[in-house]
Order: structure tokens, then C-alpha cells, then sequence
């Protein structure tokens, strides 16, 4: 029943609004949109428009209106299903909602004030009487309905939701099995390629260290740009770089899988990154670059795979040396750590949770340098597969001129590893700075096992 008449139409005039009252109207359709908010508008109020319930939410919640039209028939969050969500933001709880509808068959009008509505206007509206209904529910106006017919809708509408919920689990289901599926075949069709592309990348690499071969026992063994022995050797190094690029795919897919293989033996991790250093070798690439090693020597050996390892601070010291301008330093530092529960080793990989690490015994190691900083809204974006920091227009193929970039796998592959052995690995930064060159903290934590 209704509380009070709602007035006729006062004026025909616009209605002085000095500070003009927000009304938020959500309907998925345009020309709705523009209706109401050109005959509002005219009468003084400010108009914010939403299309989807989950759009009008956020709008309500950044802007406060005064009163909120609300369509019923929308995709996503219906009229009803929006309006309940709003009932339960405290910040919207007492801001009037009046549905707006085209639905007007027998019970809609109960519908939507038992599922948190204050009024009720059926489509199409009267452009003559629709400022005064906005200005009789600015005012206090409400239209109510029984303790008994509440009842009787709220359990309508608690079926219709329910029923809602089921459709949309079932749509989901179906749709994480077509997922799946899909996820399936392209890492079938990655492994696939990848291999597909070693056999005809050995031929040529094996064409190309038999021309160099030729060259040298002919007696020339110059490197003059252009010459046989030049130009092999640049197609052994251009193999070389599409290799590792295949490599890097090829381990992304085991990890997405859970599927890469370990061969557990005790490592030295001085050894390791050393080998990394030697095989980037920053110096003979004309990077000019302060590079420490503190306390490696010193540490335990740890139970791991040492190629993987190896791969790892690979991955991490190439991405020091890229973003690091000359004259920078880059720190290498180990040690054991005694304070921290196995809990901190939760995210790990589902292979690695078998190999619990003994209660607070885990090694350390970070690589700080003096480069340009990670944002801190992308520290932990960076381990997400094809992920590429700063602009791509900008990065080059190479491992170590600064700038350089890749695919935005190397610190996800290095993730991943590091998850396969149980350990985990994170960054610190400032932020980006091209200027002050704040720095990042790259950590590296490995447990120690039992078995050590």
C-alpha cells in the first residue's frame, strides 16, 4: 500500500536547484539513459549514469547520490540483485532506490520493494509526472508493503536467487572444463612446436660450426666483419639466443603443469652463481659494472638441481645487469636463516610440499643493485608469465645491454624453480626511478633439508 499520494505535477517550469541534487540512474540501455538524463537535467539535477549493476555500485559508492532509478532487466547483477547489495553497504543503506521498470505484471511492484526498493515506476514513464516522483522521494516519500507480503516475496525472491546461483555454477563449471581443455592443447601445441623447432635449430647450428671449422683449418681465423668465419659466427650466436627462447617456453609449460623434473643433489651455491656470472659476463660485453660476492663461500649446500639453479641466478643477475647503468654495483649476498617457520613455504608447488624443510633452517640470498627500481604496483606483476616491465619500444634482445628486455619469462621461470624446491623468491624496491636509480632487492630463500 502506499504511505501517501504522490503530488501532481506542481509546475511546468524547471525546477531552482542552487546545489543541485545527484541522482544515479543504472540501465543497460542507452536510449533509457539519455531519456531520463536530458529530462532530469532540465530540471536541475546532476545526472551520473550506469549500465550494469556492478558499474553502478562502484559510481554509488565513489559519489553518494541523493537517490539512485534502478532498471530491473540487466545483465550481470539484475535490478533487485544490486539494489540487495547496496542495502548492505553501509554508506548506501539509507539512500532511496526506486525501481524503475518495465515489468508490471501482478507482484513486481512487491518484488522489488521486498528486495530493498522505495519506490516502484513502471515504464514507460510520463515525462510530464516523473520530476515530481524524483522530488516526492527526495523528500521522504516511500511506498511500503505488509510484514505478510514481504514475507511472501522475500521467499520468491530467495528461490529466484538460489535458482540464479545454480545457472551461474553450472555456466562456470562448463566453462573451467572448456578452459581446461583449451589450456590442454596449447601446452600440447608449445611442447609440440618447441620440439618441432630443435631439430632444423641443430642442423643449422651443426651447418654453422662445420663452415667455422672449414674456415679455421683453411688458415683464416680473422673475424673481419663479413667474412665466412664473421658471418658463421653470427648465426651460431643468433641460434644460440632462438635456443634459449625455446628453452624458456618449454619450461614455462612444466611449471604451468606441474611437471618439471629435479635432480636433487647437493649444490654449492657460491659454484652456481659464479657459473651465472661467467656465462653473462658483463665485462666482455663493455658493461661497466661493480659486481660483489659476500659470504657464498660460507653457506651449507643445499639439496637441489644445480643446472636449475644455476638457471635461476642466471635469470636474476641478467636482469641486475640490464637495468643498472654503468658505473652501478650489484651486491651477491648469502646467509643462513634461523627465525622463520616452514609456513612461510605454503605457496610452494604441489611436487615440493613432500620435501618439508626442517623447523626455521633455510639459506638466504639477495641481489641488490643500484638500477632503476621496480614500481611497487608491479613487484609482484613481474613474476607473471609475459609480464614486461617499462616500454617495449625501448628494450632490445640483448641479455645485458642495459635496457634490454626479453619475454617477460625469465623471473617467472625463476619463480616457478624456486617453488619446485620448496623455497620462495620476492623483491624490495623503492620504485622506478630512470634518474635516481632507487634499486631492487631481489631474495632468494631455500630451505634446508633434513636430508642436508
Amino acid at each position: 500500500m502506499l504511505t501517501g499520494e504522490i503530488p501532481s505535477l506542481l509546475s511546468s517550469e524547471p525546477i531552482n536547484q542552487p546545489n543541485p541534487q545527484k541522482i544515479l540512474y543504472i540501465d543497460d540501455d542507452p536510449v533509457n539513459r539519455s531519456l531520463i538524463n536530458r529530462l532530469l537535467t532540465s530540471y536541475k539535477f546532476k545526472v551520473l549514469e550506469a549500465q550494469t549493476g556492478l558499474e553502478g555500485i562502484t559510481i554509488a559508492r565513489n559519489e553518494t547520490p541523493d537517490l539512485i532509478l534502478m532498471d530491473i532487466n540487466m545483465p550481470g547483477l539484475d535490478g533487485h540483485e544490486t539494489t540487495t547489495r547496496m542495502r548492505a553497504l553501509p554508506a548506501l543503506e539509507k539512500i532511496p532506490i526506486i525501481a524503475v521498470t518495465a515489468r508490471t505484471t501482478h507482484g513486481e511492484r512487491e518484488l522489488a520493494l521486498a528486495a530493498g526498493c522505495d519506490g516502484y515506476i513502471p515504464k514507460p514513464i510520463d515525462v510530464d509526472t516523473f520530476p515530481d516522483q524524483v522530488t516526492s522521494y527526495l523528500n521522504g516519500y516511500r511506498e511500503t508493503i505488509t510484514p505478510s507480503q514481504r514475507e511472501h516475496y522475500l521467499g520468491q525472491y530467495s528461490q529466484k536467487l538460489v535458482e540464479r546461483l545454480e545457472a551461474k555454477i553450472v555456466e562456470l563449471e562448463d566453462a573451467n572444463r572448456r578452459l581446461q581443455k583449451t589450456d590442454k592443447l596449447k601446452s600440447d601445441f608449445i611442447t609440440l612446436t618447441a620440439h618441432e623447432f630443435r631439430t632444423p635449430i641443430t642442423l643449422v647450428y651443426g651447418y654453422a660450426r662445420l663452415l667455422q671449422t672449414t674456415v679455421k683449418e683453411s688458415g683464416r681465423t680473422d673475424l673481419v666483419e663479413g667474412t665466412i668465419g664473421d658471418l658463421t659466427e653470427r648465426i651460431c650466436q643468433s641460434v644460440q639466443r632462438l635456443n634459449e627462447a625455446i628453452n624458456d617456453i618449454l619450461n614455462i609449460s612444466l611449471l604451468e603443469a606441474d611437471e618439471m623434473h629435479l635432480e636433487y643433489q647437493p649444490v654449492n651455491l657460491a659454484q652456481v652463481v659464479k657459473a651465472a656470472l661467467q656465462e653473462l659476463n658483463p665485462a666482455k660485453n663493455d658493461r661497466n659494472l661493480n659486481i660483489t660476492i659476500e659470504d657464498l663461500d660460507t653457506l651449507p649446500q643445499v639439496m637441489g638441481d644445480a643446472e636449475r639453479l644455476q638457471q635461476v641466478f642466471w635469470n636474476l643477475l641478467s636482469n641486475a645487469i640490464k637495468f643498472t647503468p654503468d658505473g652501478g654495483s650489484i651486491l651477491v649476498k648469502g646467509w643462513v636463516m634461523d627465525s622463520f617457520s616452514p609456513e612461510v613455504f605454503a605457496a610452494t608447488s604441489a611436487k615440493a610440499q613432500h620435501r618439508k624443510p626442517e623447523e626455521g633452517k633455510g639459506i638466504i640470498v639477495l641481489i641488490r643493485d643500484t638500477g632503476i627500481g621496480i614500481d611497487p604496483s608491479e613487484q609482484k606483476a613481474i613474476f607473471e608469465h609475459f609480464y614486461i616491465v617499462g616500454n617495449t619500444d625501448y628494450h632490445t634482445s640483448s641479455k645485458i645491454a642495459f635496457g634490454g628486455g626479453g619475454m617477460g619469462l625469465g623471473l617467472p621461470i625463476a619463480c616457478g624453480i624456486i617453488k619446485a624446491h620448496g623455497g620462495r623468491i620476492w623483491v624490495e624496491s623503492a620504485g622506478r626511478n630512470v634518474e635516481k636509480n632507487l634499486g631492487s632487492t631481489f631474495y632468494v630463500l631455500l630451505p634446508l633439508r633434513k636430508d642436508n
